[in-house]
């Protein structure tokens, strides 16, 4: 169906459907409390611009419109989880430019998200954040901020590179299916830790564990920037920008600790797929939601590749016991 620049559509496959138009409106289609986690990462208000349309949350006029409208999607959030279940969100602090705002800084976007998921009922349960790499970041954004210039001009400029994080938010009420992880308990004692080391940078890993700023934890080293779905394939002239796709590590993680094997992982904000690729994999089933039409392609070409790659092992299997 078409509106303008508006459109919707459907695909799905053995355990996943990903529905193609507004979250505002078709995470409605989804019945309550009958995903066991959602992972996503919501759009960072008017930092990143996806698409040209009005119906982009990434395409607000200020902070209070987007939050306005990104209120729907967590409510139906809410509605959508099954009770004392989980939801991860991923976000990064906001910089001020002076360009268009008037001062060079920081607005605590993190804190904002935290605030609008508490008013819309759901329990603040803890947070992860991720180190990122300070001058791969002042190379992709080029911020003033992380420059050696800057430091030898004047370093009153200088702040530390953003981290990202990882905002874990509860339904209330009682969990009636336990969750079965099968996370060691080695890699529980690492990724219980309130950081993870995640710039990707083995070298730089390598020279803080010498200097004893980082405990020697291979598996801790798994978040790596680079490991994410190809996003060129979907971007298009209208972009202005676009961030990298989550991490697949993060999401693995996400989905091993707080989600049973067969049970419904959902995204609101699909992109290309990187969500329901990993729960697909990994023996969920997965309900996404994505906007924009050539993401939407992209996600659905990466959800029948899990879908192959699943069953693969299985059918190998047929195929050796017959």
């Amino acid at each position: 169906m078409t509106d303008g620049m508006y459109v919707t559509d459907d695909a799905a496959g053995e355990g996943w459907r990903l529905r193609l138009g507004d979250s505002c409106e078709r995470l409605a289609e989804i019945p309550d409390a009958s995903c066991g986690l959602s992972v996503c990462s919501p759009p960072f208000a008017q930092l990143y611009n996806y698409s040209p349309s009005p119906r982009d949350l990434s395409n607000s006029r200020d902070r209070a419109e987007f939050f306005e409208h990104y209120m729907f999607i967590i409510r139906e959030q809410l509605r959508i989880t099954s009770p004392g279940r989980l939801a991860c969100i991923h976000v990064q602090q906001i910089t001020l430019q002076k360009v268009l705002h008037g001062v060079i800084g920081l607005t605590d976007f993190r804190g904002e998200v935290i605030k609008a998921f508490q008013d819309a009922g759901w329990v603040f349960h803890g947070e992860i954040t991720i180190d990122k790499d300070p001058q791969a970041q002042a190379i992709r954004t080029k911020s003033q901020s992380l420059l050696f210039v800057t430091k030898e001009r004047d370093s009153s400029a200088l702040r530390p590179a953003l981290a990202d994080y990882l905002l874990l938010f509860r339904r209330p009420g009682d969990n009636a299916v336990p969750v079965k992880s099968d996370v060691t308990n080695e890699e529980w004692i690492a990724w219980a830790r309130p950081i993870w080391p995640g710039c990707g940078d083995e070298e730089a890993i390598e020279a803080m564990t010498e200097l004893g700023l980082i405990l020697p934890r291979p598996a801790w080293y798994g978040i790596r920037e680079t490991n994410t779905l190809n996003v060129r394939t979907a971007r298009e002239s209208a972009d202005e920008r676009h961030i990298a796709p989550l991490q697949l590590d993060l999401i693995e993680r996400c989905i091993r600790l707080w989600s049973n094997v067969g049970e419904t992982v959902a995204s609101p904000f699909a992109g290309i797929g990187s969500e329901g690729y990993v729960a697909v994999k990994l023996g969920r089933r997965f309900e996404g939601i994505e906007l924009k039409p050539s993401y939407w392609r992209t996600a659905v070409a990466n959800l029948q590749s899990a879908e192959r790659e699943h069953s693969a092992p299985a059918l190998f299997g047929a195929e050796v016991m017959a």
